[in-house]
C-alpha cells in the first residue's frame, strides 16, 4: 500500500481541530461497509470530545457553513453520499473525502481528499487454484474490503494523533463511552 503523504494527514487533523475549537460539526457519512467505518471513527471523535453526527440518524442537526462533512466512498460515486456532498458545498461546509478516486464526481468536491488505495478490478479467475496456477494472485479479498479496512486503519490513526496533539488519554476518552449497551 501506498504511504498517505503526512501534509495530508497534518491538514485533515488541522481541518477537525479548527472545527472542533470553533464549536463547528463534524458529520461523517459513507454507505455499507463503509458506512461502518465511518460510525466508528465518529464514535472515537465522540471519546476525544467532538461534537459529531452521523448523516441519516433521526437526531442529526443541520449541516451548516463552517461545518465538516467527513465522506467515505471507494468509488467516489456512491449516489448518497456525493448528493450529501453538494448539499455541503451549497451550505458551506467543508468536505473531506476519503476514496479510492480522487478523480471522482466525491473527489471533485472535495475541499480534501485523501486517497486510499482499494480493489480496482474484479477478479478475472473465479477459482482461486486456477488463479494460482495461471500466475494471477489477484486480491483474495471481495468487493471494497482493501478500501474499508485501510479506511479504518487510517482512521484509527488520525484519532491516534488527535489524543496526541489534544493531550487526551485512554482513560478521559473510556470517560465518555457508552455506560448502557
Amino acid at each position: 500500500m501506498n504511504a498517505i503523504p503526512s501534509r495530508r494527514v497534518d491538514r485533515v487533523i488541522k481541518v477537525l481541530l479548527e472545527a472542533q475549537a470553533k464549536g463547528k460539526k463534524v458529520m461523517i457519512i459513507g454507505v455499507g461497509r463503509s458506512g461502518l467505518v465511518g460510525r466508528s471513527f465518529a464514535m472515537r471523535l465522540m471519546h476525544l470530545g467532538f461534537q459529531v453526527h452521523v448523516v441519516g440518524e433521526t437526531i442529526t442537526p443541520a449541516l451548516g457553513p463552517g461545518d465538516i462533512l467527513f465522506a467515505i466512498s471507494g468509488s467516489g460515486s456512491t449516489t448518497f453520499v456525493v448528493a450529501a456532498a453538494e448539499i455541503a458545498k451549497k451550505v458551506g461546509a467543508k468536505i473531506i473525502a476519503i476514496t479510492s478516486y480522487p478523480r471522482s464526481k466525491l473527489g471533485k468536491l472535495a475541499n480534501y481528499a485523501v486517497v486510499i488505495p482499494g480493489r480496482v478490478r474484479a477478479a478475472k479467475y473465479r477459482d482461486y487454484f486456477s488463479r494460482q496456477i495461471l500466475g494471477n494472485h489477484e486480491p483474495l479479498a471481495p468487493l471494497g474490503t482493501r478500501f474499508e479496512v485501510s479506511s479504518m486503519v487510517f482512521l484509527d490513526s488520525l484519532i491516534v494523533e488527535l489524543m496526541d496533539t489534544l493531550g487526551k488519554t485512554e482513560a478521559e476518552m473510556k470517560a465518555r463511552h457508552a455506560t448502557i449497551e
